[in-house]
């Protein structure tokens, strides 16, 4: 149960802003950042319950990120879609 680290995250997207190369990626309850901006929101029914998910894009650097809140997996949280 290793989350990654800031520094892979510098490592994998060298262009990414400070804040976003900061975030945890894959790892519940883990804080984003002040420049992100919400986009779209839903929800998906999970074998054990319900998944909710929300876009954000970072007014920085246009990274595209997706937030999994997800009660029953520890391992949701934070995703880069995009840069």
């Amino acid at each position: 149960m290793t989350p990654s680290s800031p520094g892979a995250a510098k490592r994998a997207a060298p262009d990414l802003c400070e804040p976003c190369a900061g975030i945890q990626q894959h790892w519940r309850k883990a804080p984003g950042h002040a420049e992100l901006v919400q986009g779209t929101h839903h929800r998906e029914d999970r074998g054990n319950g319900q998944a909710s998910f929300t876009r954000y894009r970072c007014d920085r650097c246009g990274a595209a990120w997706e937030y999994e809140n997800n009660k029953a997996n520890q391992h949701a949280g934070w995703a880069l879609l995009a840069h």
